[in-house]
């Protein structure tokens, strides 16, 4: 990481410098009157959405939660590989690496053909496949995930911190108004319960769940089904003779249904999913007065003749299946988009609902918002238009559905019983087969999003033919020139709203007239260069564009000191250089990263990377005009 940029500090480094007008939190604080963001519920979405905000004291964000401090246990375990790679760019990965359980393998329990009583371990799958990324799959507990998040808040220039006891009652837009457009209700929960507060925002992020109050008031509705099939969930300190029980496990019985084992954090505790009773149609879950001994004695019954012996019950709930949508993730109409702008969103189980047993539900609500973060700071720092706040939901609208098909698939295959004609087949069984299929949907990594004014032409795909324009940028092992250190490319980017620019230098692409300079020096002083374009004036010069450069020469074969003066940059209140943006291959072995993703050693080539980390263009390093028309679309011209 880097700090000391504007002089030095002691202390935490993660800890920046406060804001000197930033809003003072304190309990039972006064609420403002006007906001630029309002964020409702505290949620992985929304707090994933005020951890971006909270970088920039110069946004107002408020964000609010009916209950009165953040969960201690249960919900949520899961983060896939993609949601990983995120938290490196927060700047916590590291810490949940270390806290978390690892998902490395998963293994998979049928009935023994010999007793079907019984059942017996039938297949091991690698639960993340080789180079599909840098990060594991982990198992940790969703409020740890809302701490490290609240972390970051704290940490913020602007300290900021949810206003608990706080929920968004209902909410008007005024599209007339230009300023403050959202009339937003909030009503208290608390101490001071039934008390209401009118609070004015430029833009509402509704995070609160499948029951959003911010969904229903733009008119939002869930559309979808229910597979009308009860589970019970929960986290357990037992014992027992299941010899897998700190690996994942999908056990399938013979006739009492389906147990899905998650090993948890900390060595001991393990949870599980149970299969439990058909509904009818008319019923529902809590008509049927579950109870924790249920779903334990259910679970014995289908792991037979293993047992499991239950010494404490840490938490625990019963759901029933339901795959929904909304149409749309914002105010705007069809009729509509054409003459406004969005004012209000939705996020996660606001907008999309499912089966928590693919382990997508937080990871994606996380992503959505992740999504969002990025745009709403472009448009209230004047960098664009509001028109780009369209492609949140038309680019999350997408995957969204995506993931409801194929969890609507996963349950059905889940549920149904073995020796299913139709789901079993093939010469494995059915789990196994979905399993393999989906691991690139489980680790969070199919998300491809189409053409657009965010995502380029795939004209000059070949030149790094494994960095997909429209995917998620695929990181590898470089080596930093300056200072010799190993380390994964993509870890250079953070959860900052920058775009980057990564130069991939081409064959013996070293002197002051290669390639590599030119766009550099083009880079830096044309006067159509994205980079002088919209960098505002006094601003540090990778503000808005940070540019680094690869090479494919060994760290001994290259002179730093020869490097273009764009990728050693005088930045800060002090001018001070910074000398991390030169990169070279891995000569220790690690890998090469022009072989691992594909990237063309004659010509070299240009790689966009949107600010939450999805390649938005391929092009060659020479594609200048393509790369100012490019970003023309995007943002707005500063100087």
């Amino acid at each position: 990481m880097q700090y000391y940029e504007d002089g030095f500090r002691g202390g935490n480094p993660d800890r920046k410098n406060a804001a000197p007008n930033r809003r003072e939190f304190a309990p039972n604080a006064i609420l403002p009157e006007k906001v630029d963001v309002l964020i409702a519920g505290t949620g992985p979405a929304g707090l994933c959405l005020a951890a971006q905000l909270s970088q920039f004291p110069e946004i107002s964000t408020m964000i609010v939660e009916p209950s009165p401090m953040n969960i201690q246990k249960g919900k949520a375990d899961g983060i896939n590989t993609r949601t990983m790679e995120m938290f490196q760019a927060f700047g916590f990965a590291d810490a949940v690496k270390r806290e978390a359980y690892w998902v490395n393998q998963t293994n998979f329990w049928m009935p023994d053909p010999e007793n079907s009583k019984n059942i017996q371990r039938i297949g091991r799958v690698q639960d993340v496949a080789d180079d599909s990324s840098e990060m594991p799959h982990i198992i940790v507990n969703q409020s740890r995930i809302h701490q490290w998040f609240l972390e970051v808040m704290d940490n913020s220039p602007t300290r900021m911190q949810p206003d608990y006891n706080w929920s968004v009652e209902t909410l008007e837009v005024n599209p007339s108004l230009d300023e403050y457009p959202v009339t937003v209700t909030l009503v208290n929960t608390g101490v001071n319960k039934g008390q209401k507060k009118i609070v004015r925002a430029n833009y509402v992020v509704g995070c609160d769940g499948a029951r959003s109050n911010v969904r229903t008031a733009i008119g939002g509705e869930l559309h979808g089904d229910a597979a009308h099939q009860a589970w019970g969930v929960m986290d357990i300190l037992a014992n027992t003779d299941f010899p897998d029980v700190r690996q994942k496990c999908l056990i399938t019985s013979a006739t009492e249904g389906n147990v899905l084992i998650l090993p948890r954090e900390g060595g001991y505790m393990f949870r599980m999913y149970v299969e439990l009773d058909k509904l009818k149609e008319d019923e529902r879950v809590a008509n049927r007065k579950f109870t924790s001994d249920d779903t334990i004695a259910a679970a014995n019954r289908i792991m037979h003749p293993y047992s499991i012996d239950v010494k404490e019950v840490v938490w625990w709930s019963v759901y029933e299946i339901g795959h929904r949508m909304t149409d749309r993730f914002d105010d705007v109409t069809d009729e509509e988009r054409a003459t406004r702008n969005p004012r209000v969103f939705t996020a996660g189980d606001a907008c999309h609902t499912h089966s928590p047993k693919a382990g997508q539900g937080m990871n994606v609500s996380m992503q959505d918002t992740f999504n969002l973060g990025w745009k709403l700071v472009h448009v209230l720092t004047g960098q664009s238009d509001a028109s780009l706040l369209h492609t949140y939901s038309k680019e999350r609208w997408t995957e969204a559905k995506r993931l409801v098909e194929t969890d609507h698939e996963w349950a059905r295959i889940m549920s149904a019983p073995p020796g299913t004609s139709e789901l079993d087949k093939g010469d494995e069984p059915r789990f196994v087969r979905a399993f393999k299929e989906n691991l690139e949907f489980t680790g969070g990594l199919a998300v491809k999003y189409d053409e657009s004014i965010l995502t380029g032409a795939q004209t000059y795909q070949a030149l790094a033919t494994g960095e997909e324009i429209g995917r998620r940028f695929h990181s590898a092992p470089v080596l930093r020139l300056s200072d010799a250190k190993h380390m994964q490319l993509g870890h250079a980017a953070q959860a900052d709203a920058r775009w980057r620019i990564y130069a991939f230098a081409g064959k013996n692409d070293t002197s002051s007239s290669s390639a590599i300079h030119t766009l550099a020096d083009w880079l830096e002083n044309d006067s159509n260069s994205p980079v002088v374009k919209y960098t505002k004036s006094g601003a540090d010069i990778d503000s808005v564009i940070d540019v680094r450069a690869v090479f494919q020469q060994t760290f001994y074969d290259l002179d730093y000191d020869k490097m273009p003066s764009l990728l050693i940059p005088k930045k800060g209140k002090l001018g001070i250089q910074d000398h991390e943006k030169v990169f070279c291959v891995d000569h220790k072995g690690n890998g090469d990263i022009f072989d691992m993703r594909g990237i063309d050693r004659e010509q070299g080539c240009m790689i966009v990377v949107r600010p939450d980390q999805y390649i938005a263009h391929v092009l060659p390093l020479s594609a200048t005009d393509e790369l100012a028309d490019f970003f023309s679309n995007i943002f707005v011209e500063q100087n």
